[in-house]
């Protein structure tokens, strides 16, 4: 097909509907410039407002807690911190289903659905901000829902991948995944912003009074402003309705791809039989795990992570049917490769990191360096002190995951000039070493009466971290286009993308109990231990002399 593709030829391209792409042939140069370049762009440009809106609903609890503290809300820290961790798993367990979508249901089904399915979540999530006196578990369901948005890097990333051309691969997946990542830097500016003002007037609620100053990245909130917190929710439903209208009517389901997709009813049928599936092991989990009233408080976090990723694997296994079934059976062949497994212990340490410390990072914050740390009569520390001089810590807290996205890309392009697992080499040494310096100061803060004085090193160190595990995001992908084929990379992206993001889970959780214990340091330690692990890891496997594959 060339530059003058006549109408005849346009037509061919498409199946028994428009938005079906029957013809797609992105290696053949001719048809790429005549007509298959701006269809991929145009679901590019599409897809990536879409999945920075997933990536924000998914980690709007982060802040919502501090919020929820500043009020007054009736939790504990620790159930706070839960908030973000359920958000997390979920996120996490829904994106194995979501790495079938695209083959199963199409393109343009998927993102439509998936992206307008965030509106329950972020309607659901004003509502039941509105009513402090709601039980927890109320909020805890919000959070779990929440996690649809997580799940849509795996299809969004399948999606992309089909439109471009393999010269091309590296650019699309890095300008989908680096900007939808900013999603999370979007959502830690937004939502401050928003309570600030009757987003919706009447039909919004009534606002509710600061106890305790807040901010947004401007500065102080000082206590007694009214907030409406409900706007973190309702804020995105003015985005999130226009995109499903943009994903409906701009996207493509590509035949070549999803060839047995059937009609939008069908499709859409696919898509939520298997977010179901997905949902089922995680609540099951996730009810052994909580503690009462909530849960049995039966599992802890190191059994509860393997048995949901176990359990969600076997209901996939179980229930898969039809095209499905040999779907499920291409997934479960990959986890025959070594490289699989060492990769996604290596994927932990970038996005893991990256995920976690997004979700964690906000309320830790909030409960080091908003309290002044001081013992009582007995010598006993105690924790409940306000601190006047406290960081606005909501006019920092975007910064972090600002920084980790930003250099998503770059990591990508240095990986193409000098190796995917040299740079992975560097980044997790320095990731090591700066955990270990964050917990240092971390513990200095903890004890302290005046913790300001420790926090421009803490943030510091911190944007350390984020700038490393962006590098590492860019280079432990470049890795994987490396060492499998076109047809195993799908399949091993979802899988690795998924466990990585149980670290939306477990760097709340850990942080939270160590800062609970009264040692919060003992949480980057124990990072920093891994990091050093998996630097043994990569050596052997990538870099040595008689490695598997040299430095790919």
């Amino acid at each position: 097909m060339n530059a003058t593709t006549t109408a005849t030829q346009r037509k061919a391209m498409h199946g028994s509907s428009a938005a079906d792409i029957a013809d797609w042939r992105p290696e053949d140069n001719a048809f790429w410039e005549g007509t298959g370049k701006k269809v991929a762009y145009r679901n590019l440009w599409i897809s990536i407002p879409a999945l920075l809106c997933g990536f924000a609903v998914w980690g709007m609890w982060g802040i919502i807690a501090v919020q929820m503290l500043n009020l007054g809300f009736p939790f504990t820290q620790d159930e706070l911190f839960t908030l973000t961790a359920i958000a997390g798993i979920a996120g996490a367990t829904m994106r194995i289903p979501a790495s079938f979508l695209i083959r199963l249901a199409g393109g343009r089904n998927t993102i439509f659905l998936t992206t307008s399915m965030l509106l329950a979540p972020a309607i659901g999530t004003g509502i039941v901000l509105q009513h402090k006196d709601w039980p927890l578990w109320a909020f805890q369901l919000m959070a779990l829902w929440s996690g649809v948005g997580g799940g849509n890097f795996a299809s969004s990333m399948s999606n992309i991948s089909g439109f471009f051309p393999k010269r091309l691969q590296g650019t699309a997946l890095g300008l989908n995944a680096g900007l939808g990542n900013f999603g999370v830097t979007t959502m830690q500016i937004v939502i401050p912003l928003v309570m600030t003002v009757p987003l919706l007037g009447a039909f919004g609620g009534e606002p509710m009074t600061l106890l305790k100053d807040s901010g947004w990245i401007f500065g102080k909130i000082a206590a007694g402003t009214p907030t409406w917190v409900q706007n973190a929710g309702f804020a995105w439903v003015f985005s999130l309705v226009p995109l499903g209208a943009l994903c409906w009517f701009g996207m493509n389901n590509l035949k070549t791809v999803s060839p047995n997709s059937g009609s939008p009813i069908v499709a859409f049928a696919k898509i939520t039989y298997l977010y179901t599936l997905a949902f089922v092991p995680t609540i099951f989990m996730l009810w052994l795990y909580l503690p009462k009233p909530t849960g049995l408080g039966l599992l802890n976090m190191w059994v509860a992570i393997p048995l949901d990723i176990l359990m969600a694997l076997t209901v996939m296994r179980l229930a898969a049917f039809g095209e499905m079934k040999e779907g499920v059976k291409k997934q479960f062949a990959i986890f025959k490769d070594k490289h699989t497994w060492s990769l996604t212990a290596l994927y932990i340490v970038t996005f893991g990191s990256f995920i976690g410390f997004s979700m964690a990072l906000p309320l830790s914050m909030k409960v080091i360096f908003g309290v002044s740390h001081v013992p009582d009569a007995n010598g006993v520390m105690q924790h409940t002190l306000n601190n006047p001089n406290a960081p606005t810590i909501l006019a920092y807290a975007w910064i972090g995951p600002f920084v980790g996205a930003a250099t998503r890309p770059i990591g990508g392009w240095i990986s193409d000039k000098v190796g995917g697992s040299i740079v992975t080499q560097v980044i997790t040494a320095v990731m090591a070493l700066a955990a270990v310096a964050v917990g240092y100061v971390m513990m200095l803060a903890y004890g302290s009466a005046t913790p300001e004085q420790y926090f421009p090193m803490f943030l510091g160190l911190f944007m350390v971290l984020f700038f490393a595990s962006g590098i590492g995001n860019g280079s432990t992908f470049r890795t994987i286009g490396v060492i499998f084929d076109r047809a195993q990379a799908g399949p091993v992206l979802g899988w690795t993308s998924a466990v990585a993001a149980y670290g939306a889970f477990i760097a709340p959780v850990l942080i939270g109990q160590y800062i609970k214990a009264g040692a919060p340091q003992l949480a980057f330690y124990g990072f920093a231990v891994f990091y050093a692990l998996c630097l043994v890891l990569n050596w052997w496997f990538y870099l040595r002399g008689n490695a598997y594959v040299k430095n790919p």
